[in-house]
């Protein structure tokens, strides 16, 4: 990382104190708690300067040690229902894969790794909501065939760009900041 703090911070940036904060998690440096914490002020950093103080109490890893960043995770339901809310750590690609299935994913208090994550929403006469964070940018490059596909969203000022891709049959997608739509749990 450059020493110059007023320097915007890169996605490598992010990923290298991601990966200090992963190896003080998994030495019993950081808490659960703290480490999500620390992985969002990483994520959300804009600046080098911003970055410094989120590892300073931790040992620093070498190049060799740096994990790739979470690229891509798979949420996967068959005849049944997945829920994941709360403080998470999402990744830049996301593949929700349901057949006969539900999932509700939350990402309004997920830590997202970077400013522009992807959705992959594959559907097979299944149920898919998705909730975006308020100030998240969607767009939607989905398909359905004999079904629902509802994401709204539009486009805000700041926020993460949230991609929805994939396709449904015979399902229900939903991609929405709103609370109304969780109450088809």
């Amino acid at each position: 990382m450059s020493d110059d703090s007023d320097l915007r911070a890169s996605d490598a940036d992010r990923d290298h104190v991601a990966a200090v904060l992963g190896e003080a998690l998994a030495s019993g440096r950081l808490t659960s708690v703290e480490h999500a914490d620390r992985l969002e002020s990483a994520y959300t950093a804009k600046t080098v300067g911003e970055l410094v103080p989120i590892t300073r109490d931790l040992p620093a890893v070498s190049a060799s040690n740096v994990p790739a960043a979470i690229e891509q995770q798979v949420i996967d339901s068959k005849f049944s229902k997945i829920v994941r809310k709360g403080r998470w750590v999402a990744s830049r690609n996301t593949r929700l894969s349901g057949r006969f299935g539900a999932l509700i994913i939350d990402l309004s208090d997920a830590v997202l790794p970077g400013r522009e994550i992807t959705i992959e929403a594959d559907a097979w006469f299944s149920k898919m909501i998705v909730r975006v964070p308020e100030n998240a940018r969607v767009i939607d490059e989905g398909r359905s065939m004999f079904g629902k596909r509802d994401v709204s969203g539009g486009s805000q000022a700041d926020g993460p760009l949230i991609r929805v891709t994939g396709s449904s049959k015979f399902s229900k997608v939903i991609v929405s900041r709103s609370t109304d739509d969780w109450n088809l749990r």
